[in-house]
């Protein structure tokens, strides 16, 4: 695996555009928390500890590497990368800021097509995640249950016969099981109806995030759902639960899209038209300026009203117009001021290459 080409390239399994109802479900998370048994908490361990803890791991890799399934997989440790290229990596979904934020002892599992994913260290010895396209909440989960299966035969788990998986958090503790999914939705903000339908969803025992998940705001109207409780629940009822409040959003948002087609077709294709205008021919885009247009484009997109940008390529700008990114693009830091100027000229680049 070449991490120069992770980390230069937008592209990822998730943002491919495919899975069904990718034209509302961005992508599908899965993530299961694990920690070995007799041995404290990352927190608690000191860096002999930690090292020995991943050397443990990267042997278990070697083992899910002789099964065709699951190769290839690498171990990247952080304290090797530059911060920058560790910061890229958090754009790019595939570790969080608490991983990054001390990297000694700390690493990230990839498989070669960046779907599937386990980082080492973080606030559990393990955290392993399926980022799928589209709404496949069942198809993450069985991939991810799989790998958890294939680990635990090398890796021997805390776990409680009454508790379930013993986690650094409590709310953890149970299945260690966090589902996700990232929906796109632009018509229900324009109709006003995304404050009561978001608010629902938290009464139902989910909740809602932004687009990097904890503690983040939604941008782009891109909004995270995810289970809250893993204790008391199987794993298959936390999937089947959130699939169907998923549904609901989908078809929530889908019949927003209709009554906008159907009320102010008018407005609303001088709108996409003028965001496709702005994206195209920009010289200056702040990250929230571009991602309130991608939004604008994607929909227009999503409804037919442009065909020729493929869905993919705007997936990818999601990456690509972050500002690590594109820093790592140019190979050097920058000031906010070329941060914009340089993401203007990549999407125009896109723009041109599928217009």
């Amino acid at each position: 695996m070449d991490l120069d080409r992770i980390l230069t390239r937008a592209a990822s399994g998730w943002t491919d555009g495919s899975g069904p109802q990718a034209d509302i479900v961005v992508s599908t998370r899965v993530r299961l928390a694990r920690n070995l048994a007799s041995k404290p908490f990352p927190h608690r361990m000191d860096g002999s500890s930690l090292e020995h803890l991943l050397a443990e791991v990267e042997t278990a890799v070697e083992h899910l590497n002789e099964r065709e399934k699951w190769s290839p997989f690498q171990l990247l440790r952080l304290e090797d990368m530059h911060d920058l290229d560790r910061r890229v990596l958090v754009e790019k979904h595939l570790v969080s800021l608490n991983l990054i934020a001390e990297p000694v002892g700390r690493a990230v599992v990839l498989r070669d097509d960046e779907m599937v994913s386990v980082m080492v260290n973080e606030e559990d010895h393990l955290r392993l995640q399926c980022l799928f396209p589209g709404l496949q909440l069942e198809e993450a989960w069985v991939a991810a249950s799989g790998l958890d299966d294939c680990l635990e035969e090398q890796l021997g788990y805390a776990f409680s016969e009454s508790r379930g998986y013993l986690t650094c958090c409590p709310t953890n503790t149970g299945t260690g099981l966090r589902a996700s999914v990232m929906l796109h939705l632009p018509a229900l903000i324009m109709a006003q109806g995304a404050g009561r339908v978001l608010s629902a969803i938290n009464k139902l025992g989910l909740v809602v995030r932004g687009l990097y998940g904890e503690g983040t705001q939604a941008a782009g109207n891109l909004f995270q759902i995810s289970n809250q409780v893993t204790l008391g629940h199987s794993e298959e009822d936390v999937i089947r639960n959130l699939h169907g409040i998923a549904r609901q959003v989908v078809d929530q948002e889908a019949r927003a899209r209709r009554a906008l087609m159907k009320e102010a077709p008018l407005q609303l294709e001088d709108r996409i038209g003028r965001a496709y205008g702005i994206l195209s021919h920009a010289r200056v885009l702040s990250g929230d300026e571009a991602l309130k247009l991608w939004s604008d484009v994607r929909l227009g997109v999503d409804l037919g009203l442009l065909t020729d940008m493929p869905r993919a390529a705007l997936n990818e700008l999601i990456v690509s117009s972050c500002p690590c990114f594109l820093q790592r693009q140019a190979g050097r830091e920058l000031a906010s001021a070329e941060c914009d100027a340089l993401r203007a000229e990549i999407i125009r680049k896109t723009f041109t290459k599928n217009g």
